[in-house]
């Protein structure tokens, strides 16, 4: 069984809570929001974890596109960076994964965020459609990794195995 999850990343100041990765086989996870703390250029799309495989890639544009990203390893995630800056929302879809999401981006701050997909299907290749007003300029680096291990649970209480 896969577990979906989901993890985003943001570099915008007021950023500073986060939430811990939960499951469900009934579809993606809460994502978690944590500060970036370089100020990236929205000319350059992010960059991938160390042990992440490039999937596709897409240097700044303004408005809507499709980026096409080739497969990865049976078992891997799909990650999604997205990097934007302009006054508007745009829309993430990944329909072969039944996954979409908006993101918020601000006129004079550079916003990074980063989705992990680990769901049926997320190792096979795809298309990522992105929905933008002409006012947001952003760029997107697609890749494949290992799933994001689920944190523990937060009571402290002592994982016990009865064998």
């Amino acid at each position: 069984m896969v577990f979906p999850v989901a993890a985003c990343t943001t570099d915008h100041p007021d950023a500073g809570a986060t939430q811990p990765l939960r499951s469900s086989s009934s579809g993606p996870a809460p994502a978690i929001a944590a500060p970036i703390t370089t100020r990236p250029s929205a000319q350059k799309p992010p960059e991938l974890d160390n042990g992440e495989a490039l999937a596709g890639r897409q240097e700044v544009t303004s408005g809507n596109a499709g980026i096409a990203y080739s497969k990865g390893k049976e078992g891997d995630a799909l990650i999604v960076s997205v990097r934007c800056q302009g006054e508007g929302k745009i829309k993430v879809v990944v329909r072969s994964v039944r996954v979409s999401f908006p993101l918020e981006c601000v006129a004079d701050e550079v916003s990074t965020f980063s989705d992990q997909m680990a769901v049926t299907g997320a190792d096979r290749d795809g298309v990522v459609s992105v929905e933008a007003p002409s006012a947001v300029r952003w760029s997107m680096t697609i890749g494949h990794g290992a799933p994001a291990q689920e944190e523990p649970p937060e009571d402290g209480g002592e994982v016990v195995n009865a064998a």
